[in-house]
């Protein structure tokens, strides 16, 4: 009798391995990382429907004006296609669609939560040659144009979510504390880094599946592929545990609380008995 809990298919088994290379990448595609984080969670998306999404995504950046202006310029060309005539936007009842976290689905719908439409506003963007990054802003993630430093230039902000909306400083500053309460500080419109957006979904994705306990499939390959990333926070081991023992690996789940508490061991001996505590616990279910 084969195992209850086999190894991740041949598919899944070569889309990690996929965006762990595209990862540890010298130059990280952002498109390229979130069409896989889609194609592990749609088995419908193949190569062929990935290629068409960053087809759509080119096609797109040619519709844009040949260099417009400054970033001002920039963020208006992108409003008015994007925001007006393809009427990408997203609404409260995005955060509830496991699709809103999923880049080609998004590119389908037009329809995602604001990370998701700032990865389209800024791939489409930088197709077409814009000066433009994503901003993780506290509890919403925007885009920006132009330098971060504001005694270089010009830093325009805009918010995909709501069509492309160009935010002026107190539009931000009502954002950051309507989501943290914590006042706008300029560290906070520093350029995201590709990868740490790529987690950002990630952990959407996580707390999705958390809200629906049916769903635990969907928070192990989250789990999984955030930790297939160069830089995660390492206590992603023990929510993979408590995930495999959830699913009825018990037994995997326990190897993998020891494994975790030989990590926090030197940090934090009293959490590692506790982390072996929970480990004797699984195994203790298969008796």
């Amino acid at each position: 009798m084969g195992s209850p809990f086999p190894p991740p298919s041949e598919r899944s088994a070569e889309l990690r391995r996929r965006f762990a290379e595209e990862a540890r990448a010298e130059r990280p595609d952002l498109s390229a990382l979130c069409l896989l984080v889609g194609a592990q969670a749609d088995a419908s998306l193949d190569d062929t429907g990935v290629d068409a999404a960053q087809a759509e995504l080119d096609r797109l950046a040619g519709e844009l004006p040949y260099r417009p202006g400054g970033p001002g310029a920039w963020a208006e060309a992108l409003r008015k296609l994007l925001g007006e005539r393809c009427g990408f936007r997203g609404a409260p009842v995005d955060y509830q669609r496991l699709e809103s976290s999923l880049l080609h689905q998004v590119l389908e719908r037009r329809r995602g939560l604001p990370i998701l439409l700032s990865v389209v506003w800024i791939e489409v963007a930088r197709r077409a040659g814009a000066p433009v990054y994503g901003v993780a802003l506290p509890g919403h993630f925007v885009v920006g144009f132009g330098p971060v430093d504001e005694q270089v230039g010009e830093q325009v902000l805009v918010d995909p979510f709501d069509g492309g909306r160009v935010l002026t400083g107190p539009d931000a500053e009502l954002l950051v504390a309507g989501a943290t309460g914590a006042s706008l500080d300029a560290s906070m419109l520093t350029p995201a880094d590709p990868l740490d957006v790529v987690l950002r979904i990630l952990n959407n994705v996580r707390a999705w599946a958390l809200a629906r306990p049916e769903r635990t499939d969907v928070g192990l390959w989250a789990v999984e592929l955030s930790l297939l990333l160069p830089s995660h926070p390492a206590r992603l081991r023990y929510e993979r545990a408590q995930l495999l023992v959830r699913r009825g690996d018990v037994l995997g789940g326990a190897v993998e609380l020891e494994a975790y508490a030989e990590v926090v061991e030197g940090v934090d001996g009293g959490a590692a008995e506790s982390l072996r505590g929970e480990a004797r616990a699984a195994r203790a279910l298969l008796n």
